[in-house]
């Protein structure tokens, strides 16, 4: 299959083009940065390197990635996220239609599920942690979360007068730099992230596994929205322990966490205010991650780091 792949110079990108290429689809990247994965170097933003993206029509399918991104909100303004997240997603679409595009699947975020009140968590007063799923009304805190929450609204849109097979996926974390709140957190970045795999992280790997599962059921899919997250260990009924006291409810799960990491000098969120649910990927897609706490946990048992 001949497709459209834009933010190709980035971290998913880098990841997920080669995995195309491997599977035999014939990936043309667009991104404003050069790399190897890049053959158009533009702006989604811009109609026209849009359109001309598409070839006279060669393209089947679109895979948008491209974007920018919360650590982008210090460096761009409202209009730039604006412009290239709702506009961009626009031009996408509007093209895919008038090019016959047999399906689109649109790379989004979790992190437009997270209100201000969820983000207090135990500080704001929280009595116990979210259960995120797709069925909740997201309240975006930044510019960041309302323009992908708009170019969502827009898939849905496209897709009811088109009919054009749209999968959207609201990604957890799988970025590569260290947590913004770091220095509140005073952990190791690695430490950080493999916490966050108990509810709301993913490898890039992983990512682009589900972006790869989405391309092939789009069409059988219509329109859907998916988290796509490592799957957490916890229940619903965690929910008060997880903000009270996280250590304890890891240890029930996972008996022997704590001596690995205090053989790495690691520690464990005091709180867990939030849990992404995957399940409707499961259900639906058939995707699960394959990295969760529980095989990181035993890679570091087998390599004798923990």
């Amino acid at each position: 299959m001949r497709l459209l792949l834009t933010g190709s110079s980035g971290w998913l990108g880098q990841t997920l083009a080669p995995r195309l290429q491997a599977l035999g689809h014939d990936v043309v990247g667009l991104d404003p940065v050069p790399s190897a994965h890049t053959a158009i170097v533009g702006s989604v933003a811009d109609r026209e390197v849009v359109r001309s993206a598409f070839g006279g029509g060669r393209i089947q399918a679109v895979i948008h990635a491209g974007a920018l991104h919360k650590p982008h909100i210090e460096r761009y303004t409202a209009s730039d996220f604006i412009a290239t997240n709702v506009t961009g997603t626009l031009n996408l679409l509007e093209e895919s239609i008038a090019h016959g595009v047999e399906r689109f699947v649109f790379t989004s975020t979790t992190s437009l599920m997270i209100s201000r009140r969820i983000r207090a968590g135990r500080a704001g007063g929280a009595r116990q942690a979210e259960w995120m799923t797709e069925e909740m009304s997201p309240q975006p805190r930044n510019i960041y979360g309302v323009s992908k929450l708009s170019a969502e609204h827009l898939c849905r849109l496209y897709h009811e007068q088109s009919k054009l097979p749209v999968v959207v996926l609201r990604t957890g974390r799988f970025f590569p730099e260290a947590d913004d709140m770091a220095h509140v957190i005073k952990q190791s970045d690695a430490n950080t992230k493999a916490n966050e795999l108990l509810f709301r992280r993913l490898t890039v790997a992983d990512a682009a596994e589900a972006h790869v599962v989405a391309l092939d059921k789009a069409p059988d899919v219509g329109f859907d929205i998916f988290i796509i997250s490592a799957p957490p260990p916890f229940s619903r009924d965690d929910r008060a322990a997880l903000i009270d006291d996280a250590p304890a409810v890891v240890a029930r799960y996972f008996p022997d966490y704590p001596q690995i990491y205090a053989r790495l000098g690691w520690t464990m969120f005091d709180s867990i205010d939030r849990i992404y649910d995957p399940s409707h990927a499961a259900r639906r897609l058939g995707f699960t991650c394959r990295t969760s706490f529980s095989e990181l946990l035993a890679e570091l048992r087998a390599t004798g780091q923990g």
